[in-house]
C-alpha cells in the first residue's frame, strides 16, 4: 500500500453549499519495540498548548511520519496565545514565556517595573483563576498575590504612583463594592476609599487619565462622584468627588489624553463642552469649554466618525478609530494631527480597517485595531509605523483578530485584544505543520479558496475542494502537490460541470497508481463522469472504471478489491443503492452490498471487518441507528453496535484499538468503545461549530473543525490531544 492516509469526505448541507471534507487515518506507534493500542483515558483532556491553530474551519488531516496536512476555510494559521501576549520590539517575535489569557484583553498598562497590570473579559491567567483583572510580572509569570477580582469586565486602567485605578463594567472590585471605577493598591489589588460610584441606565467606565490631583473619567454615564456628569468628568483625587468642571458629552468618551492644559477627549459624541464636536474635541483643563481645536471626525456619508484612540508626541495628536476624514483631509481610520491648527499633518498611514489603540515610542507608533493594510503593506491587526513618514517598519506579529490594547515596556510590547494567536503565517485553505513542534513549515501552496479533502500517497500530497488555483498554478478543484515545495505538479485531472463543481472526497488505491474521487462533478479527467470517477495517478486521465453517481458522493473508502462510497446517490454502478455502495475497483459495478441508509452519509471508516458511518441517516443496514452505525462488511447488515442518543450529524470518524472517534454537530466529539457501543467519558468541549475531521497517530488525536474553543483553550480550528503523562499507577508507553 503506498499511500498513507485514505482520505474520506463528508458532505455538511445540501444543495447550494459548499460540502465539507474530513480525513481519517489509521497509524500504529511503536514504543520500546511493542506496539501498545491507546485505550480511553490516555488522552489529555487539555489540548498541547504549542501546536498551532487556524483562524477559520479545518475539514481535513492527514498526518505523515513528520507532518501535519491541514486543509479547509483559513487564512492564518499561528500559535495559541490566548487574548494577551509580550511581544519583542526589535524582531516581533512572541516571548518565549508569559501567562496566557483565556479571554479578551481590552486595556494593559505598564507596571513601573516590566510588568503589566491587564484588565478584560477573561477569568483565567496562566491556568489561574482571576476575573477580569490581573497583574503580570516582569518575568512572565502571574502576580499569584494580586487578585482584585472584579465581578465583570474591565474596559480602563491607569497607573498613578502606588495606586491602579480601573473602570468598567462591574459593581465589585478589590473587595469592596464599586460602581463601574475604582481605586486600588497596586500592591495588594485591595479597592482604597476612593469611591466615585457612575451611575446611570446602562454606566461603564471606558476611558481615564490622571493629571495631578484630578482624575479623568469618560464613558457613558449620567451620573459620577456625586454630580450629574454626562459621559466625562473630572474627579478630586483624594475624595473621589466630582469637580466643577463639566464638558457634557452627547455620547460615549472612549478615550481620554491630558497634555498642559488641554484634555483631550475620542468617542461617539457629536457634542461636548459646548460646542459641535464630531468624534474628537480638546477641552480647556480649567473651564471644560471646548477650544477651538477642531479635527472634525467625519464618514464618507457625512455622518460623525468615531475615535477611539487618542495619543500625545510633541506637537502632535494621534487618532485612531472608525473614519474616512479627520482633521480637513481624507484620512482612513488613522491620522497625526497638529496639536496647535487640529489639521491633519501629511502623515497618512491609511488603515483599512478601524483602529482600537495606539502607543508611541521614540520614533515609532504602534497600532493596533481590526485591519488588515496599512503603510502600505498588509498587517493584520497589528503594526508599527514609521512616525516620520507612516510607512510600516518590517516588524509584523500578526494577529487573528482585534488587538484592543498596547503598552511599550522597555523592549517589550505588550498586546491585548480578542485574538487567541498572534506571531503566526498568512495561510490560505492548507498548510504543513511539524509533528514535533507544532509549528507551521515553509510549505505554502496557497489556494485560493477552500480545501475540502486531502491524502499523501509517496511524495505527493493531493487536495481538493472548491479553488482554482492552489501550488501556484490554475487547478479547477483538484491538484497534486510536491510535498517537499508545495508547487502544483503537471497532474491536472480539471475537475467540470454543474453549476459550483467541487471535490469532496479523495482516496488512493493501494498500488498508489489510481487516485478515486468523489464529490458535485460531471466531467473530470477529460471524461464525463458523474460525482464519482478513478483517475490515473501518472497521468490525471480518468480511467475506464465509472460507475455514474445519481448524486454527489461525499466519502470514500478502499478495502481490498472495493471501494465504499457514501453521499447523496440513489443509484450508482448500475445498481439503485440508496446513499451507501460498495464498488467493485474492477468493474465499477455496484456488489450485492446493500445497508440502503434512509438520508445522505458523510463519512466512512474501515477497520477489518467492520465499516463505521456516520451521516444524517435515522436507519440503515435494516436497522434504527441515529446518525452513526457500525455495517458488516460482508453482509452490509448492521451490527448489534448502538451508540445511539447521538443529537446530531455525524461528519467525522477515527477507529483506534477498541476507541472509535465521532465528530460533528451537536455532539461536537464524543468516544464509543468498539465492543460494546457504550460512551467513554472524555468531553473536550467543543464550542462555537461542528468537528469535521478527526486524525489518529499513534495515541495522538487530532481534531479539526469550525469551534473557537476546545478543551478549555480559546483555540480555533484545530486542536492535538496528546496522551496522559505516565503516572505511578499504571506504565504508560511513550509515544511521540
Amino acid at each position: 500500500m503506498n499511500r498513507q492516509s485514505a482520505a474520506i469526505a463528508p458532505n455538511l448541507k445540501r444543495r447550494g453549499t459548499v460540502r465539507l471534507a474530513v480525513q481519517t487515518i489509521l497509524l500504529a506507534a511503536l514504543c520500546l519495540g511493542v506496539w501498545i493500542a491507546p485505550t480511553f483515558g490516555a488522552l489529555s483532556d487539555t489540548p498541547r498548548e504549542d501546536t498551532w491553530m487556524t483562524n477559520g474551519t479545518v475539514t481535513a488531516i492527514v498526518r505523515t511520519a513528520n507532518t501535519i496536512y491541514l486543509g479547509g476555510d483559513f487564512s492564518y494559521v499561528g500559535p495559541y496565545t490566548g487574548g494577551g501576549v509580550p511581544i519583542s520590539v526589535s524582531a516581533g517575535q512572541v516571548a518565549a514565556k508569559f501567562p496566557k489569557v483565556n479571554g479578551i484583553v481590552y486595556v494593559c498598562v505598564e507596571d513601573g517595573a516590566g510588568g503589566w497590570f491587564v484588565g478584560g473579559g477573561f477569568t483565567e491567567v496562566g491556568g489561574v483563576h482571576r476575573n477580569y483583572i490581573a497583574h503580570i510580572l516582569a518575568d512572565g509569570s502571574l502576580d499569584r498575590g494580586w487578585n482584585p477580582n472584579a465581578n465583570a469586565w474591565v474596559y480602563t486602567l491607569t497607573l498613578s504612583g502606588s495606586t491602579i485605578y480601573a473602570g468598567g463594567d462591574f459593581t465589585s472590585i478589590g473587595g469592596q463594592t464599586r460602581n463601574r471605577i475604582a481605586a486600588l493598591d497596586a500592591s495588594t489589588g485591595n479597592a482604597t476609599t476612593w469611591n466615585p460610584t457612575s451611575g446611570g441606565a446602562f454606566p461603564r467606565v471606558y476611558a481615564l487619565a490622571v493629571s495631578g490631583s484630578t482624575v479623568y473619567a469618560g464613558g457613558w454615564f449620567t451620573s459620577i462622584g456625586g454630580q450629574v456628569r454626562n459621559g466625562i468628568a473630572a474627579l478630586d483625587v483624594s475624595s473621589g468627588n466630582a469637580t466643577p468642571w463639566n464638558p457634557g458629552g452627547s455620547g460615549n468618551v472612549y478615550t481620554l489624553a491630558v497634555s498642559g492644559s488641554t484634555v483631550y477627549a475620542g468617542g461617539e459624541f457629536t457634542s461636548i463642552g459646548g460646542q459641535v464636536r464630531n468624534g474628537i474635541a480638546a477641552l480647556d483643563v480649567l473651564s471644560g469649554n471646548a477650544t477651538p481645536w477642531n479635527p472634525n471626525a467625519r464618514l464618507l456619508s457625512g455622518v460623525p466618525g468615531q475615535v477611539n484612540a487618542l495619543t500625545v508626541s510633541g506637537s502632535t495628536v494621534y487618532a485612531g478609530g472608525g473614519f474616512t476624514s479627520i482633521g480637513g483631509q481624507t484620512r482612513s481610520n488613522l491620522a497625526a494631527l497638529d496639536a496647535s491648527t487640529s489639521n491633519a499633518t501629511p502623515w497618512n498611514p491609511n488603515a483599512d480597517g478601524s483602529v482600537s489603540t495606539l502607543a508611541v515610542s521614540g520614533s515609532t507608533v504602534y497600532v493596533g485595531g481590526g485591519f488588515t493594510s496599512i503603510g502600505g503593506q498588509a498587517r493584520n491587526r497589528i503594526a508599527a509605523l514609521d512616525a516620520s513618514t507612516g510607512n510600516v517598519t518590517p516588524w509584523n506579529p500578526n494577529a487573528n483578530s482585534v488587538v484592543n490594547a498596547l503598552a511599550i515596556s522597555g523592549l517589550t510590547v505588550y498586546a491585548g485584544g480578542y485574538f487567541t494567536s498572534i506571531g503566526g503565517r498568512v495561510r490560505n485553505g492548507i498548510v504543513a505543520l511539524d509533528a514535533s513542534s507544532g509549528n507551521a513549515t515553509p510549505w505554502n501552496p496557497n489556494t485560493s479558496r477552500e480545501v475540502n479533502t486531502l491524502t499523501v500517497s509517496g511524495s505527493t500530497v493531493y487536495a481538493g475542494g472548491y479553488f482554482t488555483s492552489i501550488g501556484g498554478q490554475t487547478r479547477n478543484h483538484i491538484a497534486a502537490l510536491d510535498a517537499s515545495t508545495g508547487i502544483a505538479t503537471p497532474w491536472n485531472p480539471s475537475v467540470s460541470g454543474g453549476a459550483f463543481p467541487k471535490v469532496y472526497t479523495l482516496t488512493v488505491s493501494d498500488d498508489g497508481n489510481t487516485v478515486y474521487v468523489g464529490g458535485d462533478f460531471t466531467g473530470i479527467g477529460g471524461q464525463a463522469r458523474n460525482y464519482i470517477a478513478a483517475l490515473d495517478a501518472g497521468t490525471g486521465n480518468a480511467t475506464p472504471w465509472n460507475p455514474s453517481a445519481s448524486g454527489e458522493v461525499n466519502t470514500l473508502a478502499i478495502s481490498g478489491s472495493t471501494v465504499y462510497a457514501g453521499g447523496y446517490f440513489g443509484f450508482i454502478g448500475g445498481q439503485a443503492r440508496n446513499r451507501i455502495a460498495a464498488l467493485d475497483t474492477g468493474t465499477g459495478n455496484a456488489t450485492t452490498w446493500n445497508p440502503n441508509a434512509d438520508q445522505g452519509v458523510h463519512i466512512l471508516v474501515v477497520s477489518g471487518s467492520t465499516i463505521y458511518v456516520g451521516g444524517q441517516f435515522w436507519s440503515i443496514g435494516g436497522q434504527t441507528r441515529n446518525y452513526l452505525a457500525a455495517l458488516d462488511a460482508p453482509t452490509g447488515n448492521a451490527t448489534p453496535w448502538n451508540p445511539n442518543g447521538l443529537g446530531g450529524q455525524v461528519y467525522a470518524l477515527a477507529v483506534s484499538g477498541s476507541t472509535v472517534y465521532a465528530g460533528g454537530q451537536a455532539m461536537s466529539i464524543a468516544v464509543f468503545d468498539a465492543g460494546t457501543g457504550n460512551a467513554i467519558p472524555w468531553n473536550p468541549n467543543a464550542l462555537g461549530g461542528q468537528v469535521y475531521a478527526l486524525a489518529v497517530s499513534g495515541s495522538t488525536l487530532y481534531v479539526g473543525g469550525g469551534f473557537y474553543s476546545i478543551g478549555g483553550q480559546k483555540r480555533s480550528g484545530f486542536a492535538q490531544f496528546d496522551p496522559k503523562p505516565p503516572s505511578s499507577a499504571g506504565h504508560w508507553p511513550l509515544f511521540k
